[in-house]
């Protein structure tokens, strides 16, 4: 499946900083901050279908899913998706694919056609019932056509699964009511006829999964792919898009959404978007609250992902040091190379001197030691905010090279 250039666009989500506690008004206000800062996509997730009072709301899991209405707080769903829209954002809503939850409507509707699993009050359903599969598909095509959405966020399809020493009731019941035998079949089957209707309907939807399930087959049916859930992990993140983008081809790896205390420096709230910058960044910081040098800052950073993604996201990959989880990751294109240093101590080789290349100091160091071939014609160096630096010009050689924290420098031959 394509990914469009759009999916290659910084994503404003909703969930570390709203989880389940949303609203239109909310998501509104948040998406008017985000496009000022450069951002063009917006993933609602969990939360949109709760009816419930907003203000501390119990944690039930996954109780409340399966109905898939908006809940009070998103009163007229297609009104809240065009104004979103109308602020240049393309809208995409989260889904828990298998679950149908024990409070909703639909549970005893699809009673007797679950899997003998739970997972938070969600029960699974089976989808080698035809019928299963035509709800699942049918839900999503609905809010592409009613709600005129972007793209769909479609979580849990892991979850299509036995666990080990669980009996498959289908075997008792001869399989009745059941059109395919094979559960990873069904699944193949569930996709491929939300791909293809989905696409009828928009030819450019967006459609994410997250990194429990990626490789070959999961590319036939998403654009979009999502480093595992890893809050605040840094290292984590970086080492999750490094591990999909080998597996990945053309397909846009995302990150996990991002966070950070609003009581850090600029430059360490940095090193989150610095640590995930070779894969499509996902934010998830409550922009409203934000410091404004933050906000500075993020504009900076997505602006520069945006002008250097043909290197960054879409060209020659190279994670250096697996075994040290990647403390050097490399991106080139046609035009120019981005190396990522996270790791101080390290000699950074400077690769071929036939095009320019940015040196993104990820280090929590003033320096990297770099080794250049030959001396290089100009040194630019930028701080976090993209703000010009004094320079130096170095020689060939090892050379430690000044850069400030989370900043860089762009070296020319």
């Amino acid at each position: 499946m394509a990914s469009p250039d759009c999916a290659f666009d910084a994503v404003y989500s909703t969930w570390y900083v709203f989880h389940q506690d949303i609203s239109a008004a909310a998501v509104e206000t948040e998406c008017a901050l985000a496009a000022t800062l450069g951002m063009r996509t917006v993933i609602v997730d969990d939360g949109w279908q709760i009816d419930l009072p907003l203000g501390n709301r119990p944690w039930n899991g996954y109780r409340l899913c399966g109905d898939w209405k908006p809940g009070r707080h998103f009163p007229d769903m297609t009104a809240h998706v065009k104004r979103v829209q109308d602020l240049g954002f393309r809208y995409m809503m989260w889904y828990s694919v298998p679950f149908v939850g024990k409070d909703s409507r639909n549970f005893s509707r699809f009673r007797g056609k679950f899997l003998p699993v739970e997972c938070s009050g969600g029960h699974v359903l089976d989808p080698r019932f035809p019928e299963v599969r035509e709800f699942i598909v049918r839900t999503y095509e609905d809010a592409v056509r009613n709600w005129d959405i972007d793209g769909l966020k479609l979580d849990f399809i892991g979850r299509f699964t036995l666990k080990d020493g669980v009996a498959d009731p289908a075997i008792a019941e001869n399989y009745a009511g059941r059109d395919i035998k094979s559960i990873p079949l069904a699944v193949d089957a569930l996709l491929m006829s939300v791909k293809e209707r989905l696409f009828a309907l928009k030819p450019d939807v967006l459609i994410e999964f997250r990194q429990p399930y990626i490789g070959p087959a999961i590319r036939r049916f998403g654009n979009m792919l999502r480093a595992n859930d890893c809050p605040l992990s840094m290292v984590e993140n970086r080492t999750r898009i490094a591990r999909i983008r080998l597996t990945a081809g053309k397909t846009a790896v995302h990150s996990d959404m991002l966070q950070w205390r609003n009581d850090e420096t600029p430059e360490n709230a940095a090193l989150t978007i610095l640590n995930s910058i070779f894969g499509v960044i996902q934010y998830s910081v409550g922009l409203g609250k934000l410091p404004e040098s933050h906000r500075r800052m993020m504009a900076h950073w997505i602006g520069f992902a945006a002008k250097h993604k043909d290197a960054l996201v879409k060209g020659r990959f190279i994670p250096r040091l697996p075994a040290a989880d990647y403390p050097i990751l490399e991106g080139e294109g046609e035009m120019e190379r981005v190396i990522g240093v996270y790791e101080p101590n390290l000699i950074v080789s400077i690769g071929r001197t036939d095009r320019p290349v940015y040196l993104l100091n990820g280090t929590m160091t003033d320096s990297l030691a770099v080794d250049l071939p030959k001396a290089p014609k100009t040194v630019e160096t930028f701080d976090t905010f993209g703000a010009r630096c004094a320079s130096q010009m170095p020689d060939a050689g090892l050379v430690s090279l000044q850069i400030p924290v989370s900043g860089y420098a762009k070296v020319t031959w």
